[in-house]
C-alpha cells in the first residue's frame, strides 16, 4: 500500500536555489573595537611602520603621502598655530577617538586646550574644534566615508584641502546622515572657523605655492 504524506513540502523548498544559498550564507565582516585594534599593534600584528586607521570597525590602509601632501600638512599646522596660538592644541596626523569602533588619524586637528594636553586620552568629538584632511588620491574616501563618520560623531567643522583643484571644501552642521552644509572656497578666497567665527583664513595660507610662483 502506498504511503500518503499530507501537506508535502515542495521540492523547491527542499532544494533551495543557488541564489538562495548564497543569500543565506553571506560571510559576515568581522569588525574590531579600538581596544582590539591597539592589542593587535601591541602584539605586532600591526607593524609600527604600517599606516592604518580604524574606521567603523574596519582597519583601513592609509594612502602614501606625497611630498606635496606632507608639506601641505606642515603648512596647515603652522598656519593654525600662527593664528590661534594657545587657544587650541594643533595635532598633526594623530588619532581622535570618535567611538569604540572609529579612531581615524586626520591630517590636522584643532583640539580644545586640555590641562594634560591629551597625554591621557585622544581627543573626543566634544573636544575637536576642526578636522582638516589634505586630499590627493584619498579625495573620494575623504568626501564620502570620512565625511559621514565625522558627521555621525558630531564633529562641528570638517574641511578637505583638495590639492589637485586647489580648493578647500568646508562641511558644517553635522547630522546622523551627513553634513547639512557644504561650501567650496577656491584659492585666494577666505573662510572662518566654526569655533572662532571672528578668525578669517585665506585658502592660500593652507595650499602649497604654485609651481610657477
Amino acid at each position: 500500500m502506498a504511503t500518503v504524506i499530507e501537506n508535502p513540502t515542495s521540492s523547491a523548498a527542499q532544494h533551495p536555489t543557488e541564489s538562495e544559498i548564497i543569500r543565506d550564507h553571506q560571510p559576515h565582516l568581522r569588525l574590531f573595537t579600538a581596544a582590539e585594534y591597539y592589542k593587535m599593534a601591541e602584539a605586532g600584528i600591526l607593524l609600527s611602520e604600517e599606516r592604518v586607521e580604524l574606521i567603523e570597525g574596519k582597519i583601513i590602509t592609509m594612502s602614501p603621502k606625497s611630498i606635496e601632501h606632507a608639506a601641505s600638512n606642515d603648512r596647515a599646522t603652522e598656519c593654525f598655530r600662527r593664528h590661534l596660538g594657545e587657544r587650541v592644541i594643533v595635532r598633526n596626523q594623530n588619532p581622535i577617538h570618535l567611538t569604540d569602533s572609529s579612531e581615524p588619524e586626520p591630517d590636522v586637528v584643532l583640539a580644545a586646550p586640555q590641562e594634560k594636553r591629551y597625554f591621557d586620552h585622544h581627543p573626543i568629538p566634544s573636544e575637536v574644534l576642526l578636522v582638516l584632511e589634505v586630499a590627493g588620491s584619498s579625495l573620494n574616501f575623504d568626501r564620502h566615508a570620512k565625511s559621514l563618520v565625522y558627521a555621525k560623531a558630531g564633529i562641528i567643522h570638517y574641511c578637505i584641502l583638495n590639492l589637485k583643484a586647489r580648493e578647500l571644501e568646508e562641511y558644517r552642521d553635522p547630522a546622523a546622515d551627513g553634513y547639512r552644509r557644504k561650501q567650496t572656497h577656491t584659492a585666494g578666497q577666505s573662510f572662518n572657523l566654526v569655533a572662532f567665527p571672528e578668525l578669517t583664513i585665506n585658502v592660500n595660507e593652507l595650499l602649497p605655492p604654485e609651481a610657477n610662483s
